[in-house]
């Protein structure tokens, strides 16, 4: 990735962060937007991943499938291996991705 440059959560591509719409997909820029923090990205996965409580944080609409598979089990597994990624995420990937300089969808 370049000096500048941030990805757009709408589309995952590369915008120049001056930008106020991602040229791709459009996505609106959110102004005055905090980023996410991955402590307490990782700690809900921990202990309430099962129902998707982490992707509803991220912002990820589809921790619904979290919340209708949640009996099974495996988005257990699954959120206690997302919680351990999330821990180990560099800080300034973590940023890139969840940060508030990333652009977010209207």
């Amino acid at each position: 990735m370049m000096i500048g440059m941030v990805l757009c959560r709408a589309c995952d591509r590369e915008v120049h962060e001056s930008a106020h719409s991602c040229p791709h997909c459009r996505a609106l820029r959110a102004h005055g937007e905090r980023g996410k923090n991955k402590i307490v990205a990782g700690l809900l996965a921990l202990f309430l991943g099962g129902f998707g409580i982490h992707r509803f944080y991220l912002g990820q609409w589809w921790g619904v499938f979290y919340l209708l598979l949640a009996w099974t089990f495996i988005p257990s597994l699954l959120a206690f291996i997302e919680a351990i990624v999330f821990f180990l995420t560099n800080d300034t990937k973590w940023e890139q991705k969840y940060g508030a300089k990333t652009m977010m969808a209207s």
